[in-house]
């Protein structure tokens, strides 16, 4: 699946994208975006198949002394991703890991309680969950996050996000029952690439995508 141009910005990626899931029949009950990008673009997918929308949080851990490279990424409920390929380039120690791991579950944690505000989390029992972002690079969050909805009883998860690289989209069409992915380009060299407007969302912005349904 291709998208002709590049987005306006990620409710313009929403919108599309939204168009796309009623395309594909993807008959969805709720919408779990992955704040923060993700809740401006959730909330536009979320109205146009309306159904309600949450989030779903992980929480990325970085590598020693090089934060930004992700050894891997644990979400809200401890489910976690490990980066094999970093281990076995060496540097990474088990102990490390876990230290880490623990402190970023707890992260994600309290990140989850604080955008619900007192909400209690989504019953997905039986339900179709669409799985939302605002791209994917090497999709470590999305990872942890997708382990974390495994192990509940929702019937059937698709991950739909407007841009990936095609090698990590079809490693990530192995952990879930659908992808619907707008532009897998060839040369990617990051998200913000196929935005025309791709600010930083604040968690103030991001929760306010939250506070429009019932």
């Amino acid at each position: 699946m291709t998208s002709p141009r590049r987005f306006d910005d990620r409710t313009d990626a929403g919108e599309r994208l939204g168009e796309a899931l009623r395309d594909r029949d993807v008959d969805a009950d709720i919408v779990l975006a992955i704040p923060r990008g993700g809740l401006p673009v959730g909330r536009a997918v979320a109205d146009a198949l309306g159904v309600p929308l949450d989030i779903v949080v992980a929480s990325k851990i970085g590598a020693p002394g090089n934060p930004e490279y992700a050894i891997g990424a644990v979400a809200a409920d401890g489910a976690v991703w490990r980066n094999e390929r970093a281990f076995e380039r060496g540097g990474v120690d088990e102990e490390y890991f876990q230290r880490e791991r623990e402190r970023e579950a707890e992260k994600a944690r309290q990140k989850a309680e604080r955008y619900r505000s007192g909400r209690s989390e989504p019953d997905l029992s039986g339900k179709t969950v669409a799985v939302v972002d605002d791209g994917i690079a090497t999709g470590s969050t999305v990872r942890a996050c997708l382990a974390m909805l495994a192990a509940t009883d929702a019937e059937r998860i698709v991950l739909a996000v407007p841009v990936g690289p095609p090698e990590t989209i079809a490693e990530l069409r192995e952990a879930v029952d659908d992808v619907v992915c707008l532009r897998t380009p060839s040369s990617f060299g990051g998200v913000g690439r196929f935005y025309d407007r791709f600010d930083q969302v604040s968690d103030a912005d991001a929760m306010s995508y939250l506070k429009t349904d019932p």
